[in-house]
């Protein structure tokens, strides 16, 4: 027989269940033989092993199962006393002989209160002071019987060398290996210090998230079937009536209005990320852990104090966002990119692959589609850049944005595939569809993962092959990255100019070099002449978009790919440049963006297609 000891996170009650079976699964699931029902705890957390001689202890959990504060790794023994940590709450586990030895130690302090026991006994125990751990051994004597008598021994929770054991037969335990042990008063604070420590709204939130899954079943119920207002119509009453049976324990201070709403957005929404979906002013989302969420503001990153009440949480909000788009996130296959409903750009990764818990990005999409005229607005680029660009696009030129991660090119990739006539048939392609386009005959591709089986991705590079059998006029690639760029150049150079995409790159020089990469990574093995041949061939223009040190986002230049030079390398000339003048004060970056004097090659062919008619190209 076994028995293990803990203390119930919602009531405070110690719990204690006894064992006679050799195999104990422990998880959140009533199929184990220890249910512990809460969102902390995996559905099959834990298994306990008990042998003739000790009790073997085996993780079965991707959030971790922790012994005296030390993750599980695969199997270990446990030793009299050790703290068992399952999600939000700490076991004790106690094998028969254990127990008796407890219980004989109990008596033999019963009989120490009296003055039956030796008093040097005492002189290896630190004893309190004052409800202080005096660190000094003090000699047992008449004040010491009184002040330390069997009451001492019958608190609630100890602390073995300043860590947390939550029984008092525990402590017994190790009284009798002759170790130091000092009284506390509250196990819930101490187990909660020792995983971290939480905020009484924190908990509070928690436990009322609880009552509402135990009463509305969220998992089972058929989404399909039930509206989400509704839902949420449902969900509130629930809170309303939950909230009310609390009364008497909640602070007179916290807004039962926040509560409910704050649980409900946990629940059926996104949490504490509702609120920064909300607010326009916020680019970007970015989830470290559920106690760290950060956003991007303006250009800088602020910390914003919110929390998620458990990884859990989070990683339910990550399965909200990718289970209508028939994705799927878990160990075999730990990340994801996805999209919201907005069109926002989410990326998640979990344990393994994420050491702190459940991790999100979200790159927000603005309620409304961002102009051309917007980004002149912002200072991002001039108007005469914003002119030349649109007669690039109307002339069928190959552009490629290049710029580094947040410097906004996807979003002057959507303004420019704004100028696209809307006569014309736009095929877009991209890993998360965030591109939104004006005009009328625009088909929209979206890459696949691949199944549970490993079967039916679809990438980038085979969509870009299969558009080319669908009559494209434009081919819009929302970034190339690998060897679909050798398949995006080929496309330009078979009658599907005036195409457009991304990449990543600090200038247009290494966005060259980039191109030649990517290609190499297609597999196929071309010389280095045959590739810069192609891309010669194939791109016109390249906009470099950057992301400044006050967070302000700019095109810095306006480059057209020349040719070849006699050399063999790809000759560039800058028809724009953004020129820095210095900084504010506040920080503020002051510059603009000058001609350099270099007139494009492709000139002509705008006088000729009646693009422009005075020879002037702004």
């Amino acid at each position: 027989m076994i028995r293990v000891v803990y203390r119930d996170p919602e009531s405070q009650r110690e719990v204690q269940a006894d064992f006679e079976t050799a195999h104990i699964r422990v998880g959140r699931e009533g199929s184990n033989e220890l249910v512990l029902p809460y969102m902390e705890v995996s559905r099959y957390h834990a298994e306990l092993l008990v042998g003739d001689k000790a009790v073997t202890l085996t993780d079965r959990s991707t959030n971790g199962t922790y012994v005296n504060g030390e993750r599980v790794f695969g199997k270990q023994i446990l030793n009299a006393g050790d703290r068992v940590g399952i999600g939000n709450v700490v076991l004790t586990v106690y094998t028969e002989e254990q127990l008796q030895a407890a219980w004989d130690e109990y008596n033999r302090q019963q009989a120490a209160a009296q003055g039956q026991y030796p008093a040097d006994y005492y002189q290896q125990e630190a004893h309190v002071d004052g409800g202080q751990a005096t660190g000094q051994p003090q000699a047992y004597d008449a004040t010491a019987q009184q002040q330390y008598g069997a009451e001492y021994y019958q608190q609630e929770a100890y602390v073995q060398h300043g860590q947390q054991t939550a029984d008092p037969a525990n402590a017994l335990v190790l009284h009798q290996q002759g170790q130091a042990v000092v009284a506390v008063v509250d196990t819930h604070q101490a187990a909660s210090a020792y995983y971290g420590g939480e905020s009484a709204p924190v908990d509070l939130k928690r436990r009322v998230h609880r009552r509402l899954l135990q009463y509305m079943d969220l998992k089972t119920l058929d989404m399909a079937k039930v509206a989400e207002e509704e839902l949420r119509d449902r969900a509130r009453n629930l809170l309303y009536d939950i909230i009310a049976e609390l009364e008497a324990d909640l602070d007179p201070t916290i807004d039962r209005d926040l509560l409910i709403k704050e649980v409900l957005n946990e629940a059926l929404g996104l949490g504490p990320l509702e609120d920064f979906l909300d607010d326009d002013s916020i680019t970007e989302i970015m989830v470290v852990n559920k106690d760290q969420i950060y956003v991007e503001r303006s250009g800088r990153i602020e910390f914003t104090g919110k929390t998620f009440t458990s990884h859990e949480a989070v990683l339910a909000v990550i399965e909200r966002i990718i289970t209508p788009l028939g994705r799927r996130i878990d160990e075999s296959s730990p990340l994801v990119d996805a999209r919201l409903k907005d069109g926002s750009r989410v990326n998640a990764i979990i344990p393994p692959l994420a050491i702190k818990g459940p991790c999100i990005t979200i790159r927000k999409f603005g309620k409304k589609s961002m102009r051309i005229s917007d980004l002149i607005a912002f200072g991002s680029l001039s108007e005469q850049i914003a002119n030349f660009l649109e007669k690039c696009v109307l002339g069928h030129k190959n552009i490629i944005i290049s710029g580094g991660t947040g410097s906004g090119k996807t979003t002057l990739l959507n303004c420019l595939s704004s100028f696209i006539p809307n006569k014309e048939r736009i095929i877009t392609i991209e890993d998360a569809a965030e591109l939104r386009l004006p005009q009328d005959h625009v088909v929209s591709l979206e890459t696949r993962p691949a199944n549970l089986e490993g079967k039916g991705e679809y990438s980038i590079r085979e969509l870009v092959k299969n558009s080319l059998r669908m009559r494209p006029d434009r081919i819009v690639v929302g970034e190339c990255r690998g060897g679909e760029a050798l398949d995006m150049l080929q496309a330009m150079n078979t009658g599907h100019d005036g195409s457009l995409t991304t990449g990543h790159a600090n200038s247009p020089s290494d966005m060259i070099a980039r191109l030649e990469t990517m290609v190499l990574m297609a597999g196929m093995d071309l010389p280095v002449k045959a590739i810069r041949e192609q891309i010669a061939s194939a791109i016109h223009v390249i906009v470099q978009q950057s992301r400044f040190s006050d967070g302000s986002r700019r095109v810095t230049h306006v480059t057209e790919c020349v040719g070849l030079d006699d050399d063999g390398r790809l000759h560039l000339e800058d028809i724009f440049k953004y020129q820095q003048r210095g900084m504010t004060e506040e920080g503020k970056v002051i510059g603009e963006m000058v001609l350099t004097g270099y007139i494009p090659s492709f000139i002509p062919d705008f006088i000729n297609s009646g693009i422009i008619s005075d020879g002037s190209f702004l």
